[in-house]
């Protein structure tokens, strides 16, 4: 499995300091782009951190949660396409469970913890 080609898409809309699972994530950029596909929509939600690509995201608008999701590892790239939505874990300034969100941090394919923070 491979991902998206996005040339196939149109860009629908872009968001800075995005939301995540409903956390705003401070620096991260989410851009979302569409398609029709028969008779339904596919989408592909591409975010990134500073410029860096974090991870992409795919599936239908009609679905609820992604289809299949790659993490991006600066040191080796697109990671395998993994089934169902990215695990997904929120870097807080502190210890306490409502210090603020500094960044984020996305599980690879073999277990490990990418992060993405300023």
């Amino acid at each position: 499995m491979s991902l998206p080609d996005l040339t196939t898409y149109a860009p629908h809309r872009s968001a800075t300091d995005c939301g995540f699972e409903g956390v705003a994530v401070p620096g991260l950029r989410a851009d979302f782009y569409r398609r029709t596909d028969g008779d339904r929509i596919a989408s592909v939600g591409r975010y990134s951190y500073d410029g860096r690509e974090v991870l992409m995201a795919w599936g239908f608008t009609d679905e609820e949660h992604c289809r299949r999701h790659s993490v991006h590892d600066p040191a080796a790239g697109w990671q395998p396409v993994v089934e169902g939505c990215p695990d997904v874990r929120f870097v807080r300034d502190g210890d306490a469970p409502d210090a603020p969100v500094v960044g984020l941090e996305v599980r690879t394919p073999t277990g490990g913890w990418l992060r993405a923070q300023g």
